[in-house]
């Protein structure tokens, strides 16, 4: 049977806030990317977080980014190879070690925002982010942007890698996401949405915004967990791709 890993990324509130929604998106991923407080989050919301996934049985994932609370995450910055490195290592060896104090385990590595777009684009970032989760743990496993300097890197390395497609964004010729401050970044229709998503699975390619055919490897699909909507599109994925005898589960290698 045909199967797929659905990832969502959580933990980017404060305290209480967003932690019901996290607790329902829980029912419908198969593993989560959980910040670790440079982007969004703090030690509370990490450790709720954590222990929450662990209750829903699903994979626990380390969600490192540029430290920029206010831009969220998603403003480029022009850090060294060894500051990027140390970020990485510092962010995601403070969330294994909650993972392991609440009885967890550490699955994978996702960068995220501007750190995710710029490494997967730059391969000096790339090999850093992948250098340090190796110097953590060599069985943790990278997600990087399918056909991206992350896959490459981690290969380079000898470290697990996840090929990662998006449901909700808009692709380039090249293979790349259409950039936030595109008008037809995002899409917010959940049946076309689901119907990228199938394509993408069943396929193995995505249709960009000029109506090209792209090639890509669908291993896990995220779905953002911060939209507006983010439980109602999760739950017609996954209800979508059930109905289509695919399987959900977390990738193993």
């Amino acid at each position: 049977m045909l199967s797929v890993d659905l990832n969502c990324d959580m933990g980017e509130g404060f305290g209480a806030w967003k932690m019901g929604s996290d607790a329902e998106l829980m029912k419908y991923a198969s593993s989560v990317n959980i910040a670790c407080g440079y982007h969004a989050g703090d030690a509370t919301t990490i450790r709720r977080t954590v222990e929450t996934a662990i209750e829903k049985g699903v994979a626990i994932g380390a969600h490192p980014g540029y430290p920029d609370l206010e831009g969220f995450g998603r403003r480029p910055m022009s850090l060294s190879p060894q500051e990027v490195f140390d970020i990485v290592l510092y962010q995601v060896s403070a969330l294994k070690g909650i993972c392991e104090a609440t009885g967890g385990e550490l699955h994978h590595v996702k960068p995220h925002g501007a750190l995710y777009n710029q490494s997967a684009k730059d391969k000096i970032l790339a090999i850093e982010i992948a250098r340090a989760i190796k110097r953590i743990d060599g069985n943790l496993i990278l997600y990087g942007l399918s056909g991206s300097c992350l896959i490459s890197a981690a290969k380079e390395l000898g470290l697990k890698s996840v090929s990662e497609v998006f449901a909700d964004r808009a692709y380039e010729p090249d293979g790349s996401l259409t950039p936030r401050s595109e008008p037809h970044a995002l899409i917010k229709d959940h049946e076309k949405a689901f119907s990228q998503v199938l394509q993408m699975v069943t396929t193995s390619t995505v249709t960009t915004a000029n109506g090209d055919k792209v090639p890509v490897n669908a291993d896990t699909v995220c779905i953002h967990g911060d939209g507006d909507h983010a439980v109602e599109l999760a739950k017609t994925i996954r209800d979508g791709l059930v109905g289509n005898h695919i399987q959900i589960r977390p990738y193993y290698m």
